[in-house]
Order: structure tokens, then sequence, then C-alpha cells
């Protein structure tokens, strides 16, 4: 009944479910790690994320570093 239930829920109301669980997830990692230890773990999950998304597009990541990190 419940997997159901939360079944409908993620269904029907996709994007309000993932909002209440990035905001429960930031609220804990700030009330555990403190304002600015939270910060940085988050701004390490989103350069994570879109690493992982590059990698997983099958774009060539040694050139994307490579221009990233190029001389001026």
């Amino acid at each position: 009944m419940l997997e159901r239930l939360l079944t409908q829920i993620f269904e029907e109301h996709r994007g309000k479910a993932i909002g209440v669980i990035i905001g429960l997830l930031a609220a804990i990692l700030f009330l555990s790690f403190g304002f600015w230890r939270a910060l940085f773990i988050i701004l390490c999950i989103i350069i994570g994320y879109f690493i992982g998304k590059r990698i997983d597009e099958d774009q060539n990541f040694n050139q994307w570093i490579k221009k990233l990190f190029k001389d001026s």
C-alpha cells in the first residue's frame, strides 16, 4: 500500500517530490556540518554531477579538461 502511494506521488508530483527530498537533504547537511561545510559538499556534488553527465554523454572528457585549464 505504501509503495503504491509513493509511486503515485512520484509519478504525479515528480518535481515537488524531488524538491522536498533535496530540501530535506540540504537541511540535514546544514544542521550536521554547518553552513560553509554543507555548501562545500553541495558544490562538490554539483561538480561531480556535471563531470558524470559529460562522461555519460560520451563527450571527450580530456578535451573538456584541457579547455577548462588552458593557458590564457
